[in-house]
């Protein structure tokens, strides 16, 4: 016995060297090694995992809109409206996702399953493509295709299964890299946000490409090597993801989230008539240092929302069972949760509008550029490649914010970070405003010599297709600020425990856009083709009005930065209190496990 505790003693001073401090664990479940394991070490397998699920998923989507328009036979507005509701739908499905990872399976097994129903769905789309049969009858010309409602249920349900596969792993990939650097370290604190920074690079080398080689491929070759190409690029996604297995810190599933908020509401509910105390200190709380919630730090008690307060209001029934029922009586740290989650969700409602001008690359932006001169020379430039200017923006900005205006923003505000996460999304939001207005300037400029020259029956206008690179750059710039924002800030401002769930909650703003997108679409056609008018969108764009809809995207825009001004001022950030710390008995076990088996 005197043994055990001189070992518990020892490992207890040794423990801040060795093992991390915020709860993560090693592939064995053991206290994560922080000198074997996570940190930048970590991270090359976890980047090319996302490098390379991100080519297929781009190459796959990117040229998408005409594949529906010219293979599948579908008029603009209906391919419009398909694409952005699968676009939508693929960032839905990470609640799902994010659900099991938190409450079940954790990230590692998450990203490994969902991956898995990826490669499916990517597999079945190649062969709709290639397979005799299931992909589209063409003739000669590319634009006179049929395809049979088996063809095109083939292709959804292969686009839907992509779509699912990708819900599982959306919503894990950014916070499992995150989660290699100990929240607790202050020398592995600092990198984590460089690490959202190159986490984003990442996604944007695959999408360079993707926008280049895999469209070309598409437009050239056909599409059997479009989609099986980035098929294998998932395959190599997957191989990247399972070699990095070793290194890896993993945090414990804490249990379902959605029990842990209904358990709030059912205990503030029972207890409505219940005074909460004025001394907060008198809320219930365990005594230990760590919470009572698996993964999760303690929360400070916060003003806002003080009606929840009254779930964690101690009274005498409360004690009759041991251990108390969280239906009852919940933690300051579980009412705090709610909170946090509460918080979230106005900052989370201004990133709807800005997905809505973000999803216009793979979509209108594409529609106008197949009505501009395609050729430099006598090379014929896909109009969804155009994207790469978008991604080139990106590749450019990363380094731009995180080497030179992160170091001189320091100087200013003081900020670790340069800006802190609302700063950087605002200044996004800014940015997406004037992408729209140069892409309608555009098609006013655009529709002014069709007017002046009689273009109208004209597919391919004598007007470059490269005068749409100022908006596509202007969209990669509004990403690196708003959307890589988006990424740390619901990662820091989430509840240790629900780390999935606000993760797959800031996608879903991009879904929301999608959706949103369409209803516009829809409505704005509903709207403008009355008395027999063409409309907006119509299948020629020669006899359309393309610039009023992003004119309505800016004025939106400009409405939704005046809201989250607002909301921003309002918003404080989350206090956690102490740190997660390491049991050390179950470290003395596994060290007394490890040396046993040596022997």
């Amino acid at each position: 016995m005197p043994e055990a505790v001189d070992t518990y003693n020892k490992l207890g001073t040794e423990e801040d060297d060795v093992y991390t401090k915020d709860g993560t664990l090693d592939y064995k479940n053991n206290p994560a090694n922080k000198n074997t394991t996570g940190t930048w070490k970590a991270c090359p397998y976890i980047l090319g995992n996302e490098c390379c699920e991100r080519l297929a998923y781009y190459g796959m989507s990117t040229n998408l809109l005409l594949y529906f328009k010219n293979n599948l036979n579908q008029h603009s507005a209906t391919a419009s409206r398909n694409l952005s509701n699968w676009s939508g739908t693929c960032y839905i499905t990470p609640l799902i996702g994010a659900f099991a990872a938190d409450a079940y399976l954790g990230r590692y097994w998450t990203i490994a399953i969902f991956s898995v129903i990826y490669v499916f769905g990517m597999t079945l789309l190649t062969i709709s493509a290639s397979v005799s049969g299931l992909k589209p009858t063409c003739k000669s010309n590319d634009e006179d295709c049929h395809a049979t409602t088996t063809q095109v249920t083939v292709t959804f349900l292969a686009l839907y299964l992509v779509a699912l596969g990708t819900g599982g792993i959306k919503p894990c990939v950014s916070s499992y890299g995150a989660d290699q650097f100990d929240d607790a370290d202050e020398k592995e604190k600092k990198y984590k946000s460089s690490f959202f920074n190159w986490f984003y690079f990442s996604i944007n080398v695959g999408a360079l490409i993707a926008a280049s080689v895999l469209v070309w491929i598409q437009d050239n070759v056909g599409w059997g090597w479009g989609f099986g190409i980035p098929a294998v690029a998932m395959a190599i996604a997957v191989g990247s993801f399972f070699s990095g297995t070793r290194l890896y810190r993993n945090q414990k599933p804490g249990g379902s989230p959605l029990t842990r908020i209904c358990q709030v509401i059912v205990a503030s509910w029972k207890k409505r008539g219940v005074q909460v105390p004025s001394d907060k200190s008198a809320l219930y709380e365990i005594a230990d240092n760590e919470s009572a919630i698996v993964g999760s730090r303690k929360l400070d008690h916060t003003k806002k929302f003080s009606f929840l307060d009254k779930a964690a209001v101690e009274l005498e029934s409360d004690h009759i069972k041991e251990p108390v029922d969280p239906w009852h009586l919940c933690t300051v740290t579980q009412v705090e949760e709610f909170k946090s989650i509460i918080k979230l969700l106005p900052i989370w409602a201004t990133g709807i509008i800005f997905s809505t001008v973000y999803g216009q690359m793979s979509n209108l932006f594409v529609l106008q550029g197949s009505y501009m001169d395609i050729y430099l020379n006598k090379f014929e430039i896909p109009p969804a490649s155009l994207s790469i200017f978008d991604t080139l923006s990106v590749l450019f900005w990363v380094p731009v914010y995180d080497r030179i205006l992160v170091p001189v923003a320091r100087k200013y505000t003081g900020n670790k970070a340069g800006l802190t996460q609302l700063q950087r999304m605002g200044t996004g939001l800014v940015i997406s405003i004037f992408a729209m207005l140069a892409a309608g300037i555009l098609e006013v400029v655009r529709l002014g010599i069709v007017k002046r020259h009689n273009y109208y029956d004209y597919k391919h206008m004598p007007m470059s297709i490269f005068y749409q690179v100022p908006q596509y750059f202007l969209i990669g710039c509004a990403e690196v600020f708003t959307f890589i924002g988006q990424l740390e800030f619901f990662y820091q401002q989430a509840p240790d425990s629900m780390r999935s769930l606000c993760s797959a909650l800031s996608l879903t703003t991009v879904a929301l856009g999608s959706y949103l997108s369409s209803l516009l679409v829809t409505i704005v056609t509903n709207i403008s083709t009355k008395g027999g008018k063409p409309g907006w969108i119509p299948d020629n764009l020669n006899h359309g009005q393309l610039q009023n809809f992003f004119w309505l995207l800016a004025i939106l825009s400009v409405l939704n930065f005046g809201a989250f001004l607002l909301i921003s001022r309002w918003y404080t950030y989350k206090k956690p209190v102490g740190t997660l710390s390491i049991n050390l008995m179950e470290v003395t076990l596994s060290s007394e496990r490890l040396t046993n088996s040596d022997h």
